[in-house]
């Protein structure tokens, strides 16, 4: 194929898809692989993929040609993630929503060479949801997402398994990573700044169609867009039910007919297509009903751009018949969330979203990111209201690693159901003041830190971040675990310490910068042999079967 008739076939196509002709969508929804094991092993390398038959475009996949396979973890199992570097340059990869250690998290600080192998091993604590995993290198976050490395993860647990919900992977629960995306004349992916992202992909499928049956059919969201904000419906504008949220199920299914989702955010939905095989439905962004300010809305950045402020199709849904053993009604009750006192915070901490305008940076607290400042300390087990306040003209979806929390208003105002589950991400109006609250639990680490930041990638890479550590200030260094029930001694110690428990677990030993040096598993007496380390003081990270988590200083002489 000639460079001339290729650029005429991609204008063809690209004219066709700007237009979003019903006749389209003739591709299948890709489903993931899954990977359901306490091992996992990640492979992120330099591939080509091709979303237009015969053209091939260089992307980056992990352990596939683009994205990555969905991880299945179920809640207190004990895992290791081995995330191989196969690229020429160096990565990270994030844990998004994960509440794991620092040095287990992914930030930009634990960087992954080319070439080599980072494991970071926990304890899930995470109750039943859906997160993502995503490179967050500093500065190169977007280009290294946008070029494909990215992919899901879904929790189990006891609770939610125990609930008549659709779970059966890729028939009645269909994962949708959600990106639009700019390619050049080309057929390349572009991720700069000024880029016009006017082709929509779901799993990496342009104009996808999938196969649902006529039941209830969950829907796990996930936006994993440069920036883009969508605002998702049904074409017949039926309502739908919100039953999770970014880090677990909510309360209760709520019926609502649109989900606004910005990028880092994950949904889960249901749609009752009973009664409705042989039909055909579309998944549709009504981006016409965005305000000004919101990535997406008509009239923004990329004024030139036919999906900013467009209604457009983000997927077909081809209704067939219904599975044996079909979900027909969605339980009334799904989950027992107390929200957190606001009463019970013991400090409230607050930070302004600014910057922009031509040649400024969008910052936070007016500072842009320095990977040598901590900007915030926060204490161990300190309960928190975080107070977002946005100068700008712009909608930025603001993320903090580490928690989980709860929104306590905006702009005064209460936050409507769908938003009252627990959060990791929350959409911050231009000019509104969004109020979380949240308690820092069971990790400190004085050398490693969280990030915060906006999760428009540009803006995150362009310095829209910072940084916060936490510390444990407390006499006993025992954070879950009660002091009684696990002891490490002789501390300090020349040669070997005794860990004496009443449960078996795992341990990790971590140096002062963070690195792991020594881990293994421990029984209810086990000795370890610290003869070998260097003089200093390390962490030790023990984590019950039952998925406590203690941490003690040893000091090594």
């Amino acid at each position: 194929m000639t460079n001339l008739f290729k650029q005429a076939v991609i204008a063809a196509f690209v004219i066709s898809y700007n237009v979003n002709a019903q006749g389209g969508f003739t591709e299948p929804l890709t489903i993931p692989d899954t990977i359901n094991s306490n091992t996992v092993h990640l492979y992120v390398k330099d591939t080509v993929h091709e979303f237009v038959s015969g053209i091939e475009t260089n992307t980056y996949g992990i352990s596939a040609s683009y994205l990555g396979p969905t991880i299945i973890m179920d809640k207190g199992d004990f895992v290791q993630l081995n995330v191989h570097n196969l690229l020429d340059e160096t990565t990270t990869m994030h844990w998004h929503g994960m509440h794991v250690a620092p040095e287990d998290d992914g930030g930009p600080h634990t960087a992954i060479l080319a070439g080599e192998t980072w494991s970071p091993d926990f304890t899930v604590l995470d109750e039943a949801t859906t997160f993502w995993y995503h490179p967050h290198l500093h500065e190169k976050t977007n280009e290294h997402v946008s070029k494909g490395a990215a992919g899901m993860i879904i929790i189990r647990d006891e609770e939610e398994a125990a609930l008549a919900l659709p779970r059966t992977y890729g028939i009645d629960d269909i994962p949708m990573i959600l990106q639009s995306k700019a390619f050049d004349a080309s057929w390349q992916i572009e991720f700069g700044g000024g880029t016009v992202d006017d082709v929509m992909l779901v799993n990496g499928v342009i104009e996808p169609y999938v196969d649902v049956p006529a039941q209830m059919v969950r829907f796990r969201m996930l936006n994993g867009s440069t920036g883009r904000t969508f605002n998702i419906g049904v074409s017949d504008n039926r309502n739908i039910f919100q039953i999770g949220s970014d880090g677990g199920l909510l309360n209760a299914p709520v019926a609502i007919n649109r989900i606004v989702i910005a990028p880092g955010e994950r949904m889960e939905f249901v749609i009752d297509l009973s009664g409705d095989e042989s039909e055909t439905l579309y998944l549709k962004s009504y981006a016409s009903e965005f305000s000004t300010g919101i990535t997406g809305a008509a009239g923004g950045p990329g004024a030139t751009n036919v999906l900013d402020g467009a209604d457009f199709n983000v997927m077909q849904l081809r209704v067939t018949s219904a599975t044996a053993g079909a979900i027909t009604t969605l339980p009334a009750v799904l989950n027992d969330l107390v929200p957190i006192a606001e009463s019970s915070a013991d400090l409230t901490r607050t930070l302004t979203l600014d910057g922009g305008g031509p040649g400024n940076p969008f910052t936070i607290d007016g500072q842009e990111m320095d990977m040598e400042v901590i900007n915030q300390t926060v204490e161990l087990n300190a309960t928190e209201i975080w107070e977002i306040v946005n100068e700008t003209p712009i909608a930025h979806p603001f993320h903090i690693h580490d928690i989980q929390f709860y929104i306590l208003d905006r702009d005064g105002v209460a936050p409507p159901a769908n938003e009252q589950g627990r959060k990791d991400v929350v959409f911050v109006y231009p000019e509104e003041t969004v109020r979380f609250i949240g308690t820092f639990e069971d990790f400190a680490n004085e050398e490693i830190p969280y990030m915060y930041h906006c999760h428009i990638l540009t803006h995150e890479d362009g310095g829209m971040m910072g940084q916060f550590i936490v510390v444990d200030n407390s006499e006993s260094s025992v954070n879950d675990v009660d002091a009684n029930s696990l002891s490490v001694f002789p501390n300090p110690t020349e040669g070997s310490i005794n860990i004496q428990s009443t449960e078996n677990g795992s341990y990790k030993i971590a140096n002062a910068i963070g690195q792991v040096v020594l881990k293994g598993l421990y029984q209810e007496y086990s000795s370890i042999d610290l003869s070998y380390l260097e003089t200093g003081i390390y962490q030790l990270i023990a984590t019950s079967n039952s998925g406590l988590t203690s941490t003690t200083k040893v000091v090594k002489k």
